[in-house]
């Protein structure tokens, strides 16, 4: 009978989807009642529909959240609150993995945490982020600057008349870091503020630009 073990030693990383799963248990005639089995005694864990990581006593070294971020829904790429916090331009630890993707918007509360998704327009997608390779796991987050961008994009609590306005909003209401803010590459700024073609972005990159002054 294979047990967590065997089926590891048949995978190179810590997660594995139904199709890999049922490849694996080929040789039982009823591989989802094998499934079953071994997410009742732990050995597995199911993250979502089709999508399952070892138990933790299996696990070879912990599971990259931004990793399953991906892989929950896609496309899509780490961002927002989790990704401005991971590069310390907010006070706060974020526990919750915000992203952004191109399709709808979700939340998704697994035994690993809560991912949830923003979507975003296919043009205003792709620019700003960054294939990441941490040890033997690789996923997409959005550069510091795409992080803010679309903080500021998705964010509708703050509806901005005039480029004075984000003083408030950046330093006071998200509490950002001011020297990171003014360390931030202001072309690739500008080059979100083209993808974006939005008035409340081009705003932003202007007083972002006083701050390198």
């Amino acid at each position: 009978m294979l047990n967590a073990l065997d089926i590891r030693d048949q995978v190179r990383l810590d997660w594995l989807d139904y199709q890999q799963l049922v490849a694996i248990l080929s040789q039982y005639s009823k591989p989802r009642d094998r499934i079953s089995a071994l997410l009742a005694d732990g050995s597995l864990v199911r993250v979502r529909k089709g999508l399952y990581v070892f138990g933790e006593r299996y696990r070879r070294a912990p599971i990259s959240r931004e990793v399953l971020a991906n892989l929950v829904y896609g496309p899509s790429y780490v961002s927002l609150d989790f990704a401005l916090s991971r590069y310390g331009l907010i006070p706060e630890r974020v526990e919750d993995v915000t992203s952004v993707t191109t399709g709808e918007k979700k939340v998704f509360t697994t035994p690993l945490g809560v991912f949830s998704y923003q979507p975003l327009a296919v043009r205003r997608y792709a620019q700003g982020i960054r294939w990441t390779v941490d040890g033997d796991v690789h996923y997409l987050i959005a550069s510091p600057e795409k992080a803010l961008v679309d903080k500021v994009w998705t964010d509708k609590r703050f509806k901005s008349a005039a480029k004075k306005d984000f003083e408030a909003y950046l330093l006071d209401d998200l509490r950002l870091d001011e020297e990171l803010l003014g360390a931030l590459d202001k072309d690739q700024l500008a080059r979100l503020a083209e993808a974006f073609g939005s008035k409340k972005i081009r705003m932003l990159v202007d007083f972002l630009a006083g701050c390198h002054e």
